[in-house]
């Protein structure tokens, strides 16, 4: 898949590629985003010619205001460009979100990243929105397509009644329903990072963990023990995984979050790897216990639900 970074006004590119698009954050790259990007790749199979998503980066909130919390991306653009290469897309236009960028009128956004870019055919879900203040919709974009390029509009994607939506898969992972995560995303929820050395307490308990430092900017879930996947070198491997302060040893004063993953059947050095952690199952909250013993005992159970989960 080509990767094609632009930014307005200084860093456009004429195409004389025609592309069927698919326009959106897409944030997740769920399972409601997948109808959008499997329609651009439908009707660039119809109109015989290249498959193309664009996105934007970084979050238009970090520029436009309007949030006191910090952004964090269900998938980060790396990891979102791997998804996409996944699903079969051609090429990927990453728009840089800028202040200039933001104050482009509807009608300047087709001309540039529409027109200008060879578009014969337009994808979007139902409620996107571009141009200043959002003032550009789907009708709009109908309307200034003209004979220029087509518009195809996908439709509202719902599980159990409501939308699938980026904010209900962050809301889930804030909670730590990962089988909800996982029904919405159509995958499982999915962190990068890669094994950095920990205080090695685990070995001494008989419970030798990776500990994971993810990439910049990735949402980790909620606290609590969890039943995941990590993947080492090309393989996935199960395991049960402590995301938390470590409360039985730890000031409970000193806020250094930590991802620890106990890999099942596993004895290798992996210092240094880069890792995927897939989230499966929560299984119980972070809690504080009254000695190593019983935070052996338990831990033991803690990967034997695990275990059983994957049976």
């Amino acid at each position: 898949m080509e990767v094609i970074h632009l930014k307005y006004p200084h860093k456009l590119v004429a195409s004389d590629v025609p592309y069927s698009l698919a326009v959106g954050f897409f944030d997740g790259v769920h399972s409601g985003h997948q109808k959008v990007i499997q329609a651009a790749i439908d009707n660039a199979v119809r109109l015989q010619c290249k498959s193309a998503v664009m996105t934007f980066d970084p979050h238009p909130s970090i520029v436009l205001g309007g949030r006191n919390e910090k952004v964090f991306y269900i998938t980060p653009l790396e990891q979102k460009i791997e998804k996409l290469k996944e699903l079969g897309v051609d090429t990927l236009f990453v728009v840089n979100f800028t202040s200039d960028f933001a104050k482009l009128s509807p009608e300047s956004f087709v001309q540039y990243f529409v027109r200008g870019l060879n578009i014969k055919h337009v994808s979007a879900g139902f409620d996107f929105s571009f141009g200043a203040f959002g003032k550009g919709n789907m009708a709009m974009m109908q309307q200034l397509a003209g004979d220029d390029f087509g518009v195809t509009v996908v439709g509202k994607f719902e599980q159990e009644n409501e939308k699938v939506s980026s904010t209900r898969i962050r809301q889930a992972l804030q909670d730590g329903e990962m089988e909800q995560a996982h029904a919405l995303l159509g995958r499982p929820f999915e962190v990068p990072g890669i094994v950095v050395h920990g205080d090695k307490r685990g070995r001494t308990m008989g419970f030798p963990t990776a500990n994971v430092q993810p990439i910049e900017g990735s949402f980790v879930p909620s606290t609590g023990v969890y039943a995941v996947k990590i993947l080492v070198q090309d393989e996935w491997h199960n395991g049960v995984c402590n995301v938390g302060y470590k409360p039985t040893f730890n000031d409970p004063s000193l806020k250094q979050l930590s991802i620890e993953v106990n890999i099942f059947e596993f004895d290798k050095n992996i210092y240094g790897e880069q890792v995927v952690v897939a989230w499966y199952k929560r299984i119980r909250s972070e809690q504080k216990f009254n000695g190593i013993e019983a935070l052996i005992q338990q831990i033991e159970l803690d990967k034997q639900q695990a275990i059983a989960f994957f049976q």
